[in-house]
């Protein structure tokens, strides 16, 4: 039964992600928050599980992803090389913290973000104004900030990189197509941390790996990876408008649940 709850939330997570452009972190890290506890999973170490598995789902999505836009000339690779070494530092840094941090205060950081998210997806709202990328030193920083709060709440990156980049004039394509090539590098490096810092974890579940929880990273990519290329072609027959609308009032009460404000 728990194998298809994984897989129902892997093929939810590859359904939005390819319908409506968004990672699947937003989807699978609230998901598994609510699944974990009726494993009798502990709670010291639930949302770092949650987090962790995602950030390690987010890489063979992310490496199919970016490769096919690569292959289409579509990846700016000088732009991504620039934010490279900022996205290292900061998902490192973001891994750091998260195992510092204590699960409860880690759901509501992400419950907050989760549902500052649906307020702008609903909204559909964007930054005023736009403005040319900054220099070398200002993308490293914008790397970095990314880095730091992509892995601190187990998403992909395209939440942050792809509003920067489009904010920073650069055409749609190339920053989603980016983007992806960035949540890759996020997904490698936040993964490998979260595996490192909860090795030696002594409340770690039966088959956890750090904070890697292999049952759920198993059957959410196998079940995320089969069903993002549907949901990109359901892009183009469904109302995605109205999609979005209800996936940002989903959203929203999953993200009211882990700051506490709801209690179902």
């Amino acid at each position: 039964m728990i194998l298809g709850v994984y897989l129902a939330i892997g093929a939810l997570a590859g359904l939005i992600a390819g319908m409506l452009g968004l990672g699947g972190g937003v989807v699978i890290v609230p998901a598994l928050a609510l699944v974990f506890p009726l494993l009798d999973m502990p709670a010291a170490v639930l949302m770092h599980l949650a987090i962790g598995t995602s950030l390690a789902i987010i890489v063979p999505t992310s490496l199919s992803s970016a490769y096919a836009h690569y292959r289409r000339g579509a990846v700016d690779v000088p732009l991504v090389l620039t934010l490279l070494p900022g996205l290292v530092v900061g998902a490192v840094l973001g891994g750091w913290l998260a195992d510092k941090l204590p699960s409860a205060l880690l759901a509501r950081i992400f419950g907050g973000f989760v549902t500052a998210v649906a307020v702008q997806i609903f909204f559909n709202a964007s930054a005023p104004g736009r403005r040319p990328l900054p220099s070398r030193g200002g993308l490293l920083g914008a790397g970095g900030v990314i880095g730091t709060a992509s892995t601190l709440l187990g998403i992909g990156g395209g939440s942050l990189t792809v509003p920067f980049l489009t904010f920073c004039r650069v055409d749609m394509r190339r920053a989603v197509a980016s983007s992806a090539a960035c949540g890759l590098v996020l997904g490698v490096i936040g993964a490998a941390t979260f595996l490192w810092a909860g090795r030696d974890h002594p409340q770690l579940p039966a088959g956890a790996i750090g904070y890697l929880y292999l049952p759920a990273f198993i059957g959410i990519a196998l079940a995320s990876v089969a069903t993002a290329p549907l949901g990109a072609r359901l892009a183009h027959s469904l109302p995605v408008p109205t999609l979005k609308r209800v996936f940002a009032m989903f959203l929203a009460l999953a993200g009211l649940r882990m700051l506490g404000v709801l209690s179902f």
